[in-house]
């Protein structure tokens, strides 16, 4: 299945939301992607940009940065600035308020919601930042196409950052012409999407920007090969199987735990940040 991102309003900023969607209301664990491309003017005070203070519990969000930077804090007390080509993986656990700020004017990324299991919902939150130099890659054998792999193992590189269920996540730098055969487990839940570019993917489809490709479980793995110059995101997942229920800032399993989760934060049980 290949789904066009439209472009959605989120507050004064515009994202491509390819997934929950029309087409595909959840991808078993990807619950979210937003690609978001904003230009904040010179004279604005960046601090004052993106997204400031708010809850997450039951799931991760992630952000994995393309361009510019972006000033995590949370109310665990971490505080941490990631740039072009780094990662900010958190864990929101059983709750946790954090405020994501543009570091640069010119801002490009990718978050991701990924299910956490419901065993592991209420686990302690915890926040994991990846510079882009702490980031292993792989090369093809042509040398057109990089890896840079965050979490999972992709080509038999592992990436640093641990999750509670199976999954693979990478970014994609494809010289035109590179070709490459990246093995995936058949059980998993696989997705490649496009930030610019065009490719052929497994011989047969053209992808091209701002498409989010989702393959069949039945193979052992895809095959890319870059008709242009091209940014990709690429993840793969084991299914949790669970039912969920995602309704604002929380990913759940039923709808009484979502209303809990609301009042847990009204109360404070998150915690409270202050940006200062």
């Amino acid at each position: 299945a290949m789904v066009f991102a439209q472009e959605i309003s989120m507050g004064s900023m515009k994202v491509r939301q390819p997934v929950p969607s029309a087409e595909i209301d959840y991808l078993d664990p990807f619950v979210l992607l937003h690609h978001a491309q904003h230009y904040f003017g010179e004279d604005l005070n960046l601090s004052d940009e993106g997204v400031g203070p708010h809850p997450h519990r039951g799931f991760a969000p992630v952000t994995f940065m393309y361009k510019g930077g972006i000033h995590h804090r949370d109310s665990r007390g971490n505080s941490q600035t990631v740039g072009a080509g780094g990662t900010q993986w958190m864990h929101a656990g059983m709750g946790i308020v954090h405020s994501e700020r543009p570091t640069e004017p010119e801002q490009e990324l990718i978050q991701m919601w990924i299910n956490t299991p419901a065993q592991h919902k209420m686990d302690q939150p915890y926040y994991h930042p990846l510079s882009k130099e702490e980031t292993p890659f792989y090369i093809s054998e042509d040398g057109k196409i990089t890896l840079n792999v965050i979490a999972g193992e992709l080509s038999g590189i592992k990436g640093p950052i641990p999750t509670f269920t199976a999954i693979n996540a990478a970014t994609v730098y494809t010289q035109k012409g590179g070709k490459l055969f990246i093995p995936l487990p058949a059980s998993h839940n696989c997705f490649l999407y496009l930030l610019d570019g065009k490719m052929m993917i497994n011989e047969e489809a053209e992808a091209r920007q701002y498409y989010f490709t989702v393959f069949n479980n039945d193979s052992d793995g895809i095959t890319i090969e870059a008709l242009e110059d091209t940014r990709a995101f690429l993840m793969s997942g084991e299914p949790i199987g669970e039912k969920i229920t995602a309704q604002g800032p929380f990913v759940m399993n039923n709808e009484t735990q979502i209303m809990e989760a609301y009042r847990d934060y009204r109360m404070g049980k998150m915690g409270v940040l202050i940006e200062e």
